[in-house]
């Protein structure tokens, strides 16, 4: 099995591999470097080459949310860095108040999709309210010990039946193989509503 941690140490040598083929652009989740500050997550995406991100750092969720100052200055040094924050992992979406959070933080960050999840009739509001922003949602599987709303494929594209294109899936392969789902089935279900894959 492999690691965040192996697998930045093995993709080490990956800019190195992609000159002169045809280039692919690789982003990452910031959450692979939360025990480390900012700067150092900077430096480390730098080496690495990495030009998009997706915020998501324990301190920037919807759990504590973070201040504007906190996002101003977060954009402030990707964009010294070259580095675009393309998508904000809010969390869970719980209510308006939360909702706000995240079109707010998400165009703080510079970012035109949100990844995150909710229920209910919060998936009508985030629909609505994305629509209207011209931001998109991607519904994010994960995996916990206890039952979470969105573990299979299945779960996903019933939560997205109905809606408008605004909505989709941050998928996360890692998460659906914890599950216990195959990844490429999950990859082919879920392609046409992709909004970003990890």
């Amino acid at each position: 099995m492999i690691t965040r941690r192996s697998f930045i140490a093995a993709s080490v040598a990956a800019p190195a591999l992609l000159r002169g083929a045809n280039r692919l652009n690789i982003g990452i989740g910031t959450y692979t470097y939360h025990n480390l500050s900012l700067d150092d997550m900077i430096a480390q995406l730098q080496a690495l080459q990495i030009k998009e991100i997706e915020m998501s750092r324990g301190e920037f969720m919807l759990m504590k949310p973070p201040t504007d100052d906190m996002c101003r200055s977060a954009r402030s040094k990707f964009d010294r860095a070259g580095i675009r924050c393309i998508s904000y992992y809010s969390a869970t979406i719980k209510n308006d108040t939360d909702l706000d959070n995240a079109v707010h933080f998400a165009k703080l960050l510079g970012s035109r999709n949100v990844s995150g999840d909710a229920t209910g009739d919060m998936l009508r509001k985030i629909d609505e309210r994305f629509q209207a922003e011209n931001l998109t949602f991607g519904i994010h599987n994960h995996y916990f010990k206890q039952k979470f709303a969105y573990e299979s494929p299945e779960d996903v594209l019933n939560a997205l039946a109905g809606r408008s294109p605004a909505m989709g899936s941050t998928l996360d392969v890692g998460h659906i193989a914890s599950c216990g789902y195959d990844t490429v089935d999950a990859v082919r279900k879920l392609a046409p509503y992709l909004k970003m894959a990890k």
